[in-house]
């Protein structure tokens, strides 16, 4: 294994096993919950908006290694950025753990961590559930929203 690639390991597994923002902050309004079928990952992610900027971001859940250091990477990510910059971001995300071209004016800093998920289709979905969470959380009313990667 490369330097890179075991760097990549190495923050992979120091998120999976501390995971950074887990829990629910103080005034999150907003929540959706994510749910991979194939792999029973299963992660419930907290938002706190004010004035198009995520000012709190938390998630709770069980799932395997991947999901887990995704979600906590993304709320590491998020923290006071507007939700513009999410959906560039998560645009950018998606097509790095699919195989795509992302812009490449978008940093993802240590989110390219997980860009040997594209080398695993059936992994895509564990490294996408938190943001698919986030991004209904996002755009629904406040109250609770369920996605599935189905």
């Amino acid at each position: 294994m490369n330097e890179l690639a075991e760097l990549y390991q190495q923050v992979l597994l120091d998120h999976y096993r501390s995971p950074r923002h887990f829990g629910r902050p103080a005034g999150a309004e907003r929540e959706a919950e994510g749910f991979n079928p194939l792999c029973g990952d299963r992660v419930k992610v907290y938002v706190d908006v004010e004035e198009g900027v995520i000012r709190a971001l938390g998630f709770e859940g069980s799932g395997c290694a991947i999901s887990t250091a995704s979600a906590s990477l993304m709320a590491e990510a998020l923290q006071g950025r507007r939700i513009e910059e999410f959906e560039r971001l998560f645009a950018a995300f998606r097509a790095t753990v699919t195989g795509g071209a992302p812009d490449r004016e978008v940093d993802l800093g240590k989110l390219a961590a997980l860009a040997g998920v594209a080398e695993f289709p059936m992994r895509v979905k564990c490294a996408t559930l938190a943001w698919h969470a986030l991004e209904a959380a996002l755009h629904s009313p406040a109250g609770g929203t369920t996605v599935s990667t189905e």
